[in-house]
């Protein structure tokens, strides 16, 4: 038990939690825009997983992670583009491509991984860290929360800027016409599809950067199905955050530190199948299942196709 509460456990925890939540923060922000505007897009998890190798290869072989970052987020963008192309201009049913999309490019990366890589899997340096002044020196919660790659503070920012912009501003007024009535978006002289585009889009941007991250910072090397079912888990926090960024926040700190318990333990040398570790992220999404499904607010269009109206 001592060892449970040791500083080392609880930095360990602390600092893998927030590593292993940020992909499922930036996925489950993603996937929300996406909601919101009335696509339920179950191809996340394809999306950062391509991001998690495009973003790997640029920052491979550029020696920039930032390079690699960028190429992430485009290389889910580009997995996005897709679904746009399929779902929303032509009206194809959002689950059946999600899980098309999933499954080829989990195909597509593992065979671009082994024709570039063989059975090697190459190692990035350590990524660069942005340690924020007086706080970094708190100790645990210090090195555990405030000395992390800049795209982790990014993230928390988004999270800021994605409250403010659902509930004040005129683009988040219109995601929410595009996944409630995007008929009476189009009547209000907005397009209803562009909407949804450029939602899906933006959310195939985050779900990519989310994956670099995971490549680069989280394992700093890339190998086939890396993902690991992250994206299903940031559709979840979607559904049951209610609209509320904030609550994606909780939920991805939530299940990062049960990603992360496999590493605390280690650390405090507290023997554990390793096993039974991995499974906790999977059973605590049951239970929250269980707990809060019911009370999910969805969009009332969401996951139906809309063809009528385009005026952009």
């Amino acid at each position: 038990m001592e060892a449970l509460l040791s500083p080392s456990f609880l930095t360990a925890l602390i600092f893998g939690a927030v590593t292993a939540g940020v992909p499922l923060l930036l996925a489950g922000l993603g996937e929300q825009i996406s909601e919101k505007a009335g696509v339920l897009n179950i191809g996340i998890e394809g999306m950062m997983l391509f991001g998690a190798y495009s973003g790997f290869a640029a920052a491979y072989y550029s020696g920039s992670f930032l390079l690699g970052f960028i190429a992430g987020g485009l290389g889910g963008m580009a997995v996005a583009a897709i679904v746009v192309l399929l779902c929303i201009r032509f009206g194809l049913n959002q689950i059946v491509i999600g899980i098309g999309v999933t499954l080829g490019f989990e195909g597509l990366t593992a065979l671009l991984h082994y024709f570039q890589f063989s059975r090697s899997y190459p190692n990035l340096p350590a990524a660069p860290v942005l340690a924020i002044p007086g706080l970094s020196d708190i100790p645990v919660l210090g090195p555990g929360v405030f000395a992390h790659n800049a795209v982790v503070y990014l993230a928390v920012v988004l999270v800021v800027v994605f409250t403010w912009m659902f509930r004040s501003t005129y683009l988040g007024l219109n995601l929410e016409a595009a996944g409630n009535k995007p008929a009476a978006l189009d009547a209000a002289g907005v397009s209803g599809l562009k909407t949804r585009a450029l939602a899906v889009l933006s959310t195939g941007f985050l779900a990519g950067l989310g994956g670099a991250f995971m490549a680069e910072v989280g394992a700093g090397s890339f190998g086939p199905f890396m993902t690991g079912g992250a994206g299903f888990i940031g559709i979840v926090l979607a559904m049951l955050a209610r609209g509320k960024p904030v609550w994606v926040l909780l939920g991805a700190a939530l299940f990062g530190a049960s990603l992360s318990m496999t590493t605390a333990l280690q650390v405090a040398g507290v023997n554990v199948p390793t096993d039974v570790v991995q499974m906790l992220p999977f059973a605590m999404v049951m239970l929250v299942l269980v707990i809060f499904a019911r009370h999910s607010v969805l969009p009332p269009a969401l996951g139906l196709p809309y063809v009528r109206g385009d005026r952009g």
